[in-house]
């Protein structure tokens, strides 16, 4: 395993971003981990976060490709935070573009807001997580309006490596209804891998009985 996704593990866990317990879904599953990217609250955690995204994207597909997307709400701080990381790590200068949940009536109108897409051009849509595919679904509409470009792959910080609402996991759902490469920083499997019985600041977060509950939840809800 790549050291960045080391770092990116113990990052998550440290951030209170990546728990462990007893958690309920959105869908109702009873999951024994959880995944909140919604507690990244300050700069230097924006900052570790979008140089782990740009270093996931430049392993992936290299400097294949012109721009980013971020879907609203939470691809918009990522968007924009990779886009400062491979600047300053890789010395690539991409544009961002985002998207508004409404459209804007006054002014210059529209829906999208930082660089105007233009056709023909290579976009990687940044996004936390993919359960159910919804944001991605509601932005391929958007985007495809704004101009003919090429997504050249979609990026997640965590493939959780369940079933979606089918029997495939929702980044192989994505990836089959659309034709877009889809991939994650990480996936569940790694995390593990990781985690099993290693201390993060003098705590172990997964031991053996951890991972026999996560094993348990991955044989009956895993893709």
């Amino acid at each position: 395993m790549e050291d960045f996704k080391k770092e990116f593990i113990e990052f998550m866990v440290r951030s209170n971003v990546l728990t462990f317990g007893d958690f309920t879904t959105k869908s109702g599953r009873k999951t024994p981990f959880f995944i909140n990217t919604g507690n990244y609250n300050n700069g230097g955690q924006m900052e570790k976060l979008g140089e782990f995204y740009a270093k996931a994207i430049n392993k992936e597909i290299g400097n294949d490709f012109d721009g980013l997307y971020g879907p609203a709400y939470k691809g918009i701080p990522l968007c924009i935070t990779t886009s400062v990381a491979l600047n300053r790590v890789f010395e690539k200068n991409v544009n961002f573009t985002f998207n508004r949940k409404e459209a804007k009536t006054h002014g210059e109108g529209g829906n999208l807001i930082g660089h105007k897409l233009n056709d023909k051009e290579k976009i990687v849509i940044v996004e936390d997580v993919i359960t159910a595919g919804t944001a991605i679904r509601e932005s391929l509409p958007i985007i495809e309006a704004a101009a003919d470009v090429d997504i050249r792959a979609i990026v997640v910080s965590v493939d959780r490596m369940e079933k979606g609402t089918g029997d495939l996991s929702a980044i192989a759902q994505v990836e089959a209804d659309f034709g877009i490469h889809t991939f994650a920083i990480v996936t569940i499997e790694e995390v593990v891998e990781y985690l099993h019985n290693r201390e993060i600041d003098g705590e172990i977060v997964v031991d053996d009985s951890m991972k026999e509950m996560i094993e348990a939840y991955r044989t009956e809800y895993g893709a």
